[in-house]
């Protein structure tokens, strides 16, 4: 702080005189505050430190800004870094150990189902009274909570009508579990990863009769409570089956004689008319996510691409639509 007290330049004061200052303003200084500021450091001392700081700050920020989500930053002294891989996947991993369900109709199905192992049950007043028909064969007591403090831990936005449980995600084995029958029908999604979208193709699977549905382990929705919302119970009866590698899936689907169709906007063939030349074997239907469609690798492994005829000009179906119409189409051959 400098201030003028209005005395000359060169005036001297005896000592213990003091002179009263009114006009005391903050002296700005440039560049990083350096610590213990009433010490004297040297010019070459100053730079140095400003260079570390500088080194520092810049590698917590790359770290900060390359983490994926904010759950994976951390700090450490007060710095953002990135937590180290394995930590991150361990993290996940626990959290994937259990789902909670969520709606009434979700709930009941997952109640009814022997294969699902049940670990947390809460539901309201009302709610166990819609489901008193269920609750005594379902294995487990149900907690009765107040509708303004549900304690479940979901998404705010979710609309559980006061009905939760956690549970275990389905194992509904490997894809040979899953070999068909001559007119057999097995939906593969490449890349698909909004939850309702899975969810209203495993309710269609269901309704239609499909064997089942089969997506990548990653790059895909995996079983969440929106998703077992949106298929209204078919997720405890139609399996949906994760696989590592959606294109070896698929080579192992054609050597036990599946007929892979791959959907394209963009394909020549009209899809009737290509399940209407294999009618005597099972089909796979392949659907890539809206917007980039299939990739390259899974274009080149199904044996014929095929598109969904339409009337007009805009000829574009949402994932879940063209997966009905396609079952529908399958059935109908």
């Amino acid at each position: 702080m400098v201030g003028d007290p209005g005395i000359e330049p060169g005036v001297r004061l005896r000592e213990g005189v003091t002179v009263p200052c009114h006009t005391l303003r903050p002296v700005a200084h440039e560049g990083p505050a350096m610590p213990n500021p009433g010490r004297e450091i040297s010019p070459r001392r100053q730079a140095v430190n400003r260079k570390t700081w500088g080194r520092r700050v810049g590698r917590a920020g790359l770290a900060f800004r390359n983490a994926r989500s904010q759950k994976d930053r951390t700090h450490v002294r007060g710095r953002p870094v990135k937590k180290p891989a394995w930590v991150i996947e361990k993290e996940r991993a626990k959290k994937a150990e259990t789902v909670w369900l969520f709606g009434l109709h979700a709930v009941r199905d997952a109640l009814v189902n022997p294969r699902r192992t049940k670990l947390r049950l809460v539901l309201t007043k009302n709610a166990a009274d819609r489901l008193a028909d269920v609750l005594p064969a379902a294995g487990i007591e149900p907690e009765i909570a107040d509708p303004r403090a549900f304690p479940a831990p979901l998404d705010p936005g979710s609309v559980h009508q006061g009905a939760a449980l956690e549970v275990k995600p389905l194992d509904w084995g490997n894809v040979a579990d899953r070999l068909l029958g001559p007119k057999g029908v097995v939906i593969c999604l490449d890349r698909v990863t909004d939850p309702h979208n899975v969810g209203a193709i495993l309710r269609s699977a269901e309704v239609f009769g499909a064997s089942a549905v089969i997506a990548p382990a990653r790059h895909a929705a995996p079983e969440t409570g929106a998703l077992a919302k949106t298929a209204s119970g078919a997720l405890e009866r139609q399996p949906y089956i994760r696989v590592r590698n959606l294109s070896a899936a698929l080579d192992e689907l054609k050597a036990a004689g599946v007929f892979t169709i791959g959907l394209d906007g963009e394909a020549d063939a009209d899809l009737p008319e290509a399940l209407a030349r294999h009618a005597d074997r099972p089909v796979a239907l392949v659907l890539g996510a809206e917007g980039p469609g299939l990739r390259d690798k899974t274009k080149a492994t199904c044996d014929i691409l095929a598109r969904i005829p339409s009337s007009g000009a805009f000829g574009s179906l949402n994932v879940s639509n063209a997966a009905a119409v396609a079952l529908y189409a399958a059935q109908r051959r």
